[in-house]
């Protein structure tokens, strides 16, 4: 039984089944605390100034970075989930793994070149 589950998680099925979970959990963390960070900038205008400095450094943009680059990994998963659940399962469908990981890649990269 031990190899069937080791053979599952060699699967890209399961690797983009892995990224899709990980990513929704992160998001679940990290979105609550970025709200209210907002929040409690936007209550002052010293305080937006302060944020607003704040999200300068080089640390901030790298966590900008990774949030962009979850969100797109979620989306890449969520849109996967949709074609798993609506349309028949063919050889083709593992391209779309591919194609969903690529532009989670480039969604990632045009960010990093923006900042």
């Amino acid at each position: 039984m031990m190899r069937n589950d080791a053979r599952a998680r060699n699967h890209p099925a399961w690797w983009a089944f892995l990224a899709h979970r990980l990513s929704g959990l992160a998001l679940a963390v990290f979105l609550p605390v970025h709200f209210f960070v907002l929040g409690e900038a936007l209550e002052g205008e010293a305080a937006l100034d302060g944020l607003l400095a704040w999200t300068q450094q080089p640390a901030v943009k790298a966590a900008e970075w990774g949030l962009v680059v979850l969100l797109a990994a979620h989306l890449g998963g969520g849109l996967r989930v949709l074609a798993l659940e609506f349309l028949p399962w063919r050889d083709w469908q593992k391209s779309l793994l591919a194609a969903a990981a690529a532009l989670t890649i480039a969604a990632g990269l045009a960010l990093a070149l923006a900042l």
